[in-house]
């Protein structure tokens, strides 16, 4: 009988916990306003909530306890949503580097820019697809790029540490189809010249990229000209003339990609197919929204692993935490507890407060871990290696609302888990037993 009793505790915990994974916040709102009904409008609520105030109002008595619950959790927390908000940073960076409204084209089966080639008879019949927006000129909104990758000394190490950075030959066309890009200081490179601009990212990283310095790139001194701002990935490349890029390392007249201004987000059907049927051209387009998104999924896969197996390992010391904390509380208030129920108190209201009073501990534990994490992560400033490129990532850990929802919930799972066992003790030893309890 106790087995079975055991084994339908587990299921009922198990079901719950798989219910409030896909809990969004407005519906743990509506749980907890049924909940609040049911303790104002009902007899059995009512014991329910003056059992709770006991137990909330002994907590200060057993501060050091309680502590542990609640600094453990908060240590979850905010870990937690420290890991999963460089997931979001990155994965945001990304996703604002491209729209529905632009295209990028690559050599068919090329996974990223680096990978693929494309000829000057490519570039122009790329230029006379359908769909293609076109300048006050009448020419075709389109940027053919050359991307290679450079050695720059970075920031603050000790050692003489490189980093890879990567390096985009563009032309005014690229200003055009990318309007974020904006100058911020010093000025634009003037084409010919070895002189390049940098995204505000990769001055953040790397030494000497200030307007007027000049950098070894490869074996030939660069002037850094300005540096400009995207709000993008972008920010964290290098910008210089296509045609000084190309012949200073050896790319002829090629290009490695070509991004297209579209005349609108519908015109990309229209355009993917025409670029189909040519059978002069082999190449593959894709909106530069769903491209850069694709970009982010594989690393942002990964730390998103990483910050749930991370908080999954210390949550499970906060759950033990909890159960021994709760344990012993429901072992001093074992008379207690015993007389309501002698008296004519059920089970149920004495869970429940037992629960809520473990789960209040976890719900501050969360709130303040989130806040932690917020003030301490949310803006700050990392980089990794960015998928399909040759250089370093520059992006924003962001702590979003639903971050911190998401935190919150681990917070009251945790609760649920080290408050549900020793609840449902306290509510199942028999009276008579409990009375002889200390």
């Amino acid at each position: 009988m106790k087995f079975l009793k055991r084994l339908g505790l587990c299921v009922f915990l198990v079901a719950v916990l798989i219910a409030w994974v896909f809990l969004p916040w407005y519906g743990a709102v509506g749980v907890g306003a049924l909940l609040a009904l049911w303790m104002l409008l009902t007899r059995r609520g009512g014991q329910a909530r003056s059992v709770t105030s006991v137990g909330v109002s002994t907590l200060p008595q057993r501060l050091g306890s309680s502590a542990v619950i609640v600094v453990g959790i908060a240590g979850v927390v905010g870990v937690l949503v420290a890991l999963l908000a460089m997931a979001e940073g990155y994965s945001e960076t990304l996703r604002k580097s491209g729209s529905e409204d632009t295209a990028i084209v690559l050599r068919g089966a090329s996974a990223a820019e680096v990978a693929s080639v494309m000829s000057r008879d490519d570039i122009t019949q790329i230029g006379q697809a359908p769909g293609v927006a076109k300048s006050a000129k009448g020419e075709p909104l389109l940027s053919a790029e050359t991307v290679v990758a450079a050695n720059l000394p970075v920031k603050d190490t000790k050692t003489d540490e490189e980093g890879s950075v990567q390096v985009r030959g563009v032309g005014d066309e690229a200003f055009a189809v990318r309007p974020r890009v904006k100058i911020i200081a010093g000025r634009k490179f003037q084409p010919g010249l070895k002189e390049l601009i940098v995204g505000q990212g990769a001055a953040r990283q790397f030494e000497g990229l200030e307007p007027g310095k000049q950098i070894r790139l490869g074996s030939q001194m660069w002037t850094v000209a300005g540096i400009f701002a995207s709000g993008d990935s972008m920010e964290s490349e290098l910008w210089a003339d296509a045609p000084v890029v190309a012949e200073t390392y050896r790319r002829g007249a090629s290009r490695n990609s070509v991004t297209v201004k579209l005349t609108d987000a519908n015109a990309f059907k229209a355009f993917k197919a025409g670029l189909e049927a040519n059978p002069q051209l082999k190449v593959d387009a894709t909106t530069t929204l769903a491209f850069f998104a694709k970009q982010s999924e594989q690393m942002t896969k990964i730390l998103r692993i990483i910050g749930i197996v991370v908080g999954t390992i210390m949550a499970i010391g906060a759950i033990f935490g909890a159960l021994n904390t709760m344990f012993a509380a429901v072992a001093t208030r074992a008379r207690e507890i015993a007389t309501l129920r002698a008296i004519g108190f059920p089970g149920l209201p004495v869970v429940v407060a037992v629960m809520l009073e473990t789960m209040l501990m976890a719900a501050l534990g969360g709130i303040i871990g989130g806040a932690i994490a917020y003030l301490l992560f949310n803006g700050h400033a990392a980089s990794t290696m960015a998928a399909g490129s040759v250089g370093k990532l520059s992006f924003e850990l962001r702590v979003s609302g639903q971050l911190l929802w998401e935190g919150l919930k681990w917070a009251l799972a945790i609760g649920f888990i080290g408050g549900l066992f020793p609840a449902v003790r306290a509510a199942s030893v028999p009276v008579t037993t409990a009375l002889r309890e200390l």
